[in-house]
């Protein structure tokens, strides 16, 4: 009698399952497997799509990283595209379908793996069925963008939601010669990742592209042509005239199978997983974007759908489904995204994140620049690390720049994952070299501030915290220390407001402070610092400096025309 073959079925050809696939075959070279997928592409990188929008990826074969040949001739797995789940049968292990040419029929499994992925989020606005709005999902949504483009030639977009996609899709639609304006329903763009002074970054360096931001403000309703073609977004406040239009608001787990077979589903609204990645029902698996996962940091479920993580769940997964036993100990939502020529990154828990959680939080913020200062094609690198500040353990970090931005978030990304404190990862054994890094890095210096508040050496005020002050406060003295050049080209304008240049400041007396709070800011809060001991120095009792200064001040600055 020939020894039976283990029957796995994997629903869905995005990332986790192939991947679960993948693996599963490796372990295990007799398995019987299979992938369901509705569409027509499988294992196709996602996260790609908008770049090939822009133009910056010429062909859509780029984008997909195996076929459902490759995967039959190399790996003998099964791959039945344009084949839907439509329900699953626990008690007989069977999993119902329905191909392209409607027949439906069961097939069986010893182990499932659910890999649905997530679903944009649609409001039901009005006119959101009008020609030229789209969503950004998958392949055929890109494909119908690029066509819309170039059939339809618009030379204005719309884009509801500043997230990530919507950000780089932004930056797509630029690419393409249109204009382009963002409504977003919060305060600053990128709210899921960026506390807002860092996003203030983010702010100026779209407007700078020529994006316009629209922020607090509500989509309301498209409007059409007599054709059925959009020609207008009216929000709370204005009517934004459009040719082109995307909705990226976020998405939604696709749990829709799942809840019908009676799986567990969690406080998230999406599938409850254990640290083995199975379900309520120990036979079937579920990983990606359709399953929550547990904060390191918090240890509370959390919902962060990412490519990186749907990869290494589909390792775990395709493991165990073969006889393994990994797990996957959970995320600290590392990300990170390209807006025009900036990279923007987070790690871990933002300070607004981390005192909702609970946290008693000491943050700091410094832009030193990303190599040696002397060495040529130098720029700037700005971070924000968030620590506890009853014990220093690292919570989280934002780094944004123009270069080298992905190793600071990786190195604080892997400190929170090792249970740092900022005395360690200020001692970190970092590499140097001129071309490469300062002597001392970023991550250092962030680490190192965070120390000098909490030893009290280091006295700030966040941007915030100044702006309340400066509403009525006649014993505030806000001190501008930066240069001649610099004030003149931009200041906070405001009646509580002194420039006076680090190098005047180094020839005055105590009468600045004359009984009054005294706050020093400069562009990154280096010299402002610097003018907080000067003062103290001179006997000034009640000194602070403006934590990042000017670089992520989030209000508008006073710009004097030439």
């Amino acid at each position: 009698m020939s020894e039976s073959r283990k029957r796995i079925l994997v629903v869905g050809g995005g990332a986790a399952g192939p991947k679960a696939a993948s693996r599963a075959r490796r372990l295990d070279p007799k398995a019987d497997i299979k992938i369901l997928e509705a569409g027509k592409s499988v294992s196709y990188a996602a996260c790609g799509m908008p770049y090939y929008v822009s133009g910056a990826i010429r062909t859509s074969k780029q984008l997909v990283m195996r076929t459902a040949d490759y995967f039959k001739q190399r790996l003998d797995i099964d791959v039945l595209l344009e084949t839907a789940a439509l329900s699953i049968d626990r008690s007989a292990g069977t999993v119902h379908c329905r191909d392209s040419e409607g027949r439906e029929f069961p097939l069986p499994y010893d182990a499932l793996v659910l890999a649905t992925g997530a679903r944009p989020f649609v409001p039901p606005l009005e006119g959101r069925d009008l020609n030229g709005v789209f969503k950004l999902k998958d392949i055929p949504d890109m494909l119908a963008i690029a066509d819309y483009i170039k059939k339809e030639e618009p030379r204005r977009a719309a884009i509801i939601g500043a997230g990530l996609i919507g950000l780089e899709m932004a930056e797509a639609f630029k690419a393409r010669g249109m204009s382009v304006t963002v409504v977003e329903m919060l305060d600053w763009p990128l709210p899921a990742l960026l506390d807002e002074e860092m996003a203030s970054m983010v702010t100026r360096a779209l407007d700078g592209q020529g994006v316009r931001l629209l922020l607090s403000q509500r989509a309301q309703r498209f409007e059409g042509t007599q054709g059925g073609r959009v020609k207008r977004l009216i929000t709370d406040s204005e009517a934004i005239d459009c040719d082109i239009a995307l909705v990226s608001i976020g998405v939604r787990p696709e749990t829709s199978l799942a809840t019908e077979a009676g799986l567990q589903i969690g406080a998230t609204r999406a599938i409850a997983v254990n640290e083995f990645l199975q379900t309520s029902d120990p036979a079937i698996y579920a990983g990606g974007d359709c399953v929550e996962c547990k904060h390191l940091v918090t240890g509370k479920p959390v919902f962060v759908p990412l490519g990186s993580t749907a990869n290494k769940q589909g390792r775990v997964i395709g493991t165990n489904v073969a006889g393994g036993r990994d797990t996957f100990p959970g995320i600290i939502g590392t990300a990170i995204a390209k807006v025009f020529d900036l990279a923007v990154a987070r790690t871990g828990l933002t300070e607004r994140e981390a005192a909702q959680a609970g946290f008693k939080v000491v943050s700091s913020i410094v832009s030193p620049t990303d190599v040696a200062e002397y060495y040529p094609g130098v720029s700037q690198v700005t971070l924000k690390l968030v620590a506890d500040a009853e014990n220093g353990r690292v919570l989280g970090a934002q780094c944004i720049g123009k270069a080298e931005v992905a190793r600071r978030i990786d190195v604080v990304a892997t400190a929170i994952s090792c249970g740092m404190d900022v005395k360690a990862l200020s001692s970190l054994d970092l590499a140097y070299a001129p071309p490469f890094s300062p002597s001392m890095d970023a991550v250092h210096d962030a680490a190192n501030v965070v120390r000098n508040k909490m030893d009290g050496t280091a006295k700030t005020v966040s941007a915030q915290q100044l702006k309340k002050k400066m509403n009525g406060h006649p014993d505030l003295l806000m001190l501008d220390v930066r240069t001649n050049t610099e004030w003149r080209l931009s200041r906070i304008e405001h009646p509580n407001v002194q420039h006076t240049p680090m190098r005047d400041l180094a020839l005055s007396g105590a009468e600045f402070c004359d009984g009054k709070e005294v706050v020093a800011f400069c562009d990154s809060s280096i010299r402002a610092y610097l003018a907080q001991k000067m003062l103290e120095r001179k006997g000034c009792k009640d000194v602070k400096f403006l934590d990042g200064s000017l670089i992520v001040w989030p209000y508008k600055l006073y710009e004097p025309k030439e």
